[in-house]
């Protein structure tokens, strides 16, 4: 395997022109939306944040969301090689899937009927995604729950300037996999629009390592067929005021196992999500006022009838998860003066489930529901921030958040950010700032539902340095992290009552370091690198013992990138991508469910992508190898993945 990733590192190398002129913008030049909640050079903020482009989407066919975001620094996504329809679990920094926020346009989404309320990614589109930035450390002050590792802000595709623009695109790959992509956008007027449809179909791999082989002489593929639609429609009846009513919509259907190791034949789910909404700004002199909303439904239900094939837990069983949830949000931008930069705001959120679950095993039938007339929280938000920008160099950002909450009632966060930059080259900063976590509905109200819980709340500290030459052919960034996070939610049992419940009870420190570095050796090739290490424990309190332990299970300690991209003529482009994952350890559990820690083995994936575009640039053809070298590996234990995965596809532009 190593042989193979050198030999493939030395032909991408070898393609390498001699140095041109470079035209390359700064990077530290780079403006970025989500740091401040208004469009601001990353040279004046002093945050860690990480920009996907539109270019580098549009140079990632075949790839999903989940496959485009694990290759970023600071981000490790399981179950990205797995089955499209197996879950994917978002770790940033190490931090655990429900600690980092997903927002669309700025705005906050959740799933209000999971057990943690984390947002699926799989219900996203790469056809509807205009950039990505990821926003690193706590970032409550300004988003409220659930930012406690960070942000990543999707940011939808813009209207084009001309009337009228088509677009499309067509591939088909490994697995019987087929991707349509089609849709329009323009402006005319004070009209603008943008539509876009995208369909995934996959015949999918058998998701799980079959080792009771329920059905041995016809291996069991588990499917997963995904749609897609974004519409929006902008109206701006003078210079001043614009406003934007969008309406997105998911559809999933998709075979899944019943669980590591057990394969499971006619095991089904069906997912659907309506997001719809609309985005008002208002210019008032050199202020801006923003006024959002957005509803989000989402409808999850899992199906096991048992006819192919027979679980180890029950003949029959289905749930259902229905949850709504109602954003609105105002915040006004001021720029003071040339000094000073204010940011104020009130959101609110509301939201309520329902969810059933039904099951027939040899004990006979149970059947659980929550209401949402009963099931269900609001709470509202008010934080400013202000942003101090020196002539000298130093600028700061300070800020707060004030939080009311249905269950629980108060509490606040802080951002303290300073920043320093050296003739235009170096960059000093730090963020000293807190976040939370607001317990879910579940844990609130369900079975084992406490209505008592507190959220969780998180101290951030980070520091570092970055550095890029005047003539933006090379940026390298180093940064150290700590993250201690107290209050966290546990699963307990209570052997005096015999229950099982929610409580908040442990401990969590986690700390790390992450390198990233870019250089351009001419105006035609990029090399990216990125180092990250992450470590952590937790402490729990049994009694009046406190035990600590690692538990970033299922998250490596370390991972390494390295993108490689060079424009071999003015018609080709070429690619490489190169992920090291190291060892992770993951909880296994024997037949009295003790727990038996497992060590899975590190593993390596290499990426290849071909470009070919041609006259007028109206058609392009691509190739995407992933998993170049089909490594054989264990992702998420108990679980297969892809191995050699390859897409072969056109995309078309009038």
């Amino acid at each position: 395997m190593k042989r193979h990733f050198f030999v493939l590192t030395a032909l991408f190398i070898s393609s390498y022109t001699q140095a041109q002129k470079d035209s390359l913008a700064k990077t530290l030049d780079e403006v970025v939306v989500t740091a401040n909640k208004y469009p601001n050079k990353t040279s004046l903020t002093g945050k860690v944040i990480t920009v996907i482009t539109r270019e580098q989407i549009e140079k990632s066919g075949g790839k999903d969301l989940a496959q485009l975001l694990n290759e970023q620094s600071g981000v490790y996504i399981n179950g990205a090689s797995s089955n499209p329809g197996k879950d994917k679990s978002l770790f940033v920094r190490g931090a655990k899937i429900d600690y980092t926020l997903i927002t669309i346009d700025g705005v906050p989404t959740y799933d209000a009927s999971g057990i943690g309320s984390n947002f699926d990614i799989r219900l996203f589109s790469l056809d509807n995604i205009e950039r990505i930035e990821i926003l690193k450390g706590s970032q409550s002050t300004l988003y409220g729950s659930d930012a406690i590792a960070g942000v990543i802000n999707i940011i939808t595709r813009k209207a084009t300037n001309k009337k009228i623009k088509s677009f499309g695109s067509l591939s088909y790959g490994s697995f019987n996999s087929t991707r349509v992509n089609g849709g329009f956008t323009g402006t005319a007027q004070k009209i603008d629009y943008n539509v876009n449809y995208s369909y995934f179909k996959t015949d999918g791999i058998n998701e799980t390592i079959d080792t009771i082989k329920n059905n041995p002489t016809t291996p069991d593929k588990d499917g997963y067929k995904q749609k897609n639609l974004y519409a929006a429609i902008g109206w701006k009846p003078n210079k001043n005021i614009s406003i934007q009513p969008y309406l997105r919509y998911t559809s999933i259907n998709g075979a899944i196992d019943q669980e590591a190791y057990i394969d499971e034949l006619d095991y089904t789910f069906t997912l659907k999500n309506i997001q719809a909404g609309i985005k008002n700004k208002i210019t008032i002199g050199k202020s801006i006022l923003n006024v959002l909303y957005n509803y989000n439904n989402i409808d999850r239900s899992f199906l096991d009838d048992s006819t192919k094939s027979r679980n180890g837990w029950s003949i029959y069983s289905l749930g259902k998860y229905k949850s709504n949830e109602h954003y609105a949000e105002a915040y006004l931008f001021v720029p003071i003066n040339e000094l000073l930069k204010l940011t104020a705001g009130l959101d609110y959120r509301q939201s309520n489930t329902d969810q059933s679950y039904k099951s027939v095993d040899m004990y006979g039938p149970y059947d659980t529901y929550m209401n949402k007339d009963t099931v269900k929280q609001h709470q509202l938000g008010a934080y400013a921030a202000l942003n101090i920008n020196t002539k000298g160099g130093l600028n700061i950002e300070a800020g707060g958040r004030f939080n009311n909450h249905s269950a629980y009632g108060n509490n606040i966060s802080f951002n303290v950010n300073p920043s320093y930059l050296i003739k235009d080259q170096w960059k000093l900063y730090a963020n000293f700032s807190s976040g939370y976590k607001t317990p879910s509905l579940y844990q609130l109200y369900s079975e084992y539902g406490n209505d008592a819980l507190t959220p969780e709340s998180a101290l951030n500290i980070e520091g570092g340095l970055q550095y890029h030459t005047t003539n933006g052919k090379l940026s390298s960034r180093i940064t150290y992290f700590n993250r201690s996070i107290k209050d966290i939610i546990a699963f307990y049992y209570n052997v005096n009552t015999d229950k099982y419940y929610y409580i908040n009870q442990d401990k969590q420190n986690d700390n790390g370091v992450e390198i990233e570095s870019e250089w351009h050796p001419s105006n035609k090739t990029t090399i990216k690198v990125f180092y990250t290490y992450v470590d952590g424990k937790v402490t729990t309190t049994t009694g009046a013992k406190d035990t600590s332990y690692f538990n970033l299970t299922a998250r490596p300690r370390n991972s390494i990138g390295i993108n490689i991209s060079h424009q071999l003529s003015s018609n080709i482009f070429i690619s490489m991508n190169c992920n090291l994952v190291g060892k992770r350890w993951i909880n296994s559990y024997d037949s009295y469910y003790n727990v038996i820690p497992v060590l899975l083995k590190r593993y390596q994936l290499i990426d290849l992508y071909g470009e070919y575009t041609f006259k007028q640039n109206h058609l392009k053809a691509f190739l995407n190898l992933m998993n170049a070298t089909n490594s054989k590996f264990i992702e998420t234990y108990g679980y297969n993945t892809m191995g050699l995965n390859v897409t072969a596809g056109f995309k078309i532009s009038l």
